[in-house]
């Protein structure tokens, strides 16, 4: 067998890599002071622990892409969860199969190294790679989030759950802390089968339900009188409990001991509370910009003539050119004043407490190079702290409120790595990694 014998390849290097889907930086540094994560808190002095800044928009769905790619959405071609299909308003929702850069375990599979990967965003349906892939969200059928199919069963068998159930989650609090609970049980079962199944080189898992939790109960962390305040506190012990587990594992691989072997950990984007949500298409609308079909539109597709622009979810804007969009008014010589005049209007925005709601706006050039920078939107908004962005089109003022009471933030993401090496983009954390198995 050469190298190899039951107990995998000997004098090798192996990587764990630990998410935490939108855990903030700035919430772990407070959880840690006051006592509630020890095992985090032990392992955050083994190595660097800082803050870490993430793509714009701040969403998932891109943020994973380009951790797992090293590039930005220019290159991977993923720009939210919904992109429009070139040359319409029709939306669709971008899965792996619209990825167009290589995930880093494809990189490894090439030079012979196996990855387990469990419950990665962006990854469904789930297809081939040497070891195995758990799809995350949003992974709609078990059948299709695996590969090889063949562990399915054992899946099943250990109660497996790809996410808990949002919709009801959002009304019924009771509900989203026993569906928190269970699927992160789940979570560990399986991350605890697949740690034996396979002779794997690189492990990575990520814990989506803190995400979940931060969306519905934010202000169950910041209130102590919060009825569900003890059980934000208990599920983030629960985390640590699981990064306690994952990190005893591989402190007892060979060749953890003497520095081979490599941990990480890291979030895809910050968490904050929601003073108020900001509805970019009712203000388009409101600043003459955008006119519907429809008296009572319900997404951009029902766009109507006259149009000079529309938004998408969460922060991108779109002008309407001429040639690129059915219903196109802008020349292509009018586009970058019809960019300027957009971007000095949303800086310009205020809510009613006299806070502006744009930190910056840039234009797609700032953010986007590569083949598919032409599908990205023409402006994208960055909020402060506090003003969520949305793209519906069903509203009747540009602010307002859901039963969401947590938002993204862009600059306080965080990154831990056991080798004491800073990473403070998440663009980077991906050739890291890499560094650290190669």
């Amino acid at each position: 067998m050469g190298l190899f014998d039951k107990f995998g390849k000997k004098d090798r290097s192996r990587v764990v890599v630990v998410g935490l889907d939108g855990v903030p930086y700035t919430l772990l540094e407070d959880l840690k002071n006051s006592g509630h994560i020890p095992n985090m808190a032990a392992i955050f002095e083994r190595g660097y622990f800082g803050q870490m800044s993430v793509c714009i928009p701040e969403i998932s769905s891109v943020s994973w892409s380009s951790f797992m790619t090293g590039t930005q959405s220019g290159e991977h071609g993923i720009f939210g969860f919904m992109d429009l299909q070139p040359g319409t308003y029709k939306m669709y929702f971008p899965n792996f199969t619209h990825l167009k850069a290589p995930p880093l375990w494809e990189d490894l599979g090439a030079r012979g190294m196996k990855s387990v990967v469990i419950n990665m965003p962006a990854t469904y349906p789930a297809r081939e790679i040497d070891g195995a892939l758990i799809s995350g969200f949003v992974a709609i059928d078990i059948n299709k989030a695996v590969y090889p199919p063949s562990l399915i069963p054992a899946l099943n068998e250990r109660d497996y759950h790809i996410d808990v159930d949002t919709a009801r989650a959002r009304q019924d609090h009771d509900f989203l802390i026993r569906d928190l609970d269970a699927t992160l049980e789940g979570r560990q079962r399986a991350t605890d089968f697949l740690w034996d199944e396979i002779d794997w080189d690189l492990l990575m898992v990520v814990v989506t339900g803190t995400d979940r939790l931060m969306h519905f109960l934010w202000d169950a962390f910041e209130e102590e009188a919060h009825p569900y305040h003890q059980a934000f506190l208990d599920y983030y012990n629960k985390v640590d409990d699981f990064v306690g587990r994952v990190y005893e594992r591989f402190s007892g691989l060979e060749g953890s001991k003497e520095g081979r072997n490599q941990f990480y950990m890291l979030s895809d984007h910050g968490f904050t509370g929601i003073k108020t949500e900001v509805y970019l298409n009712r203000w388009l609308q409101e600043n003459g910009y955008l006119k519907f079909a429809k008296e009572q539109p319900q997404t951009v597709m029902d766009i109507g003539p006259g149009s000079t622009a529309f938004a998408m979810d969460p922060s991108r804007i779109y002008v309407n050119l001429k040639g690129k969009y059915p219903l196109g008014t802008v020349e292509a010589s009018d586009r970058e004043r019809v960019c300027q005049e957009l971007k000095e209007g949303l800086e310009g925005l205020t809510f009613e407490d006299g806070n502006k709601v744009a930190q910056k706006v840039y234009f797609k050039e700032e953010l986007y190079s590569g083949p598919h920078k032409a599908l990205g939107p023409d402006v994208i908004v960055l909020a402060h702290h506090g003003y969520d962005l949305k793209g519906k089109v069903a509203s009747d003022n540009v602010f307002g409120r859901t039963n969401l009471v947590g938002m993204h933030t862009q600059d306080d993401a965080f990154f831990f790595n056991s080798t004491g090496t800073a990473c403070r983009s998440i663009f980077d954390a991906r050739g890291l990694i890499l560094q650290s198995l190669i």
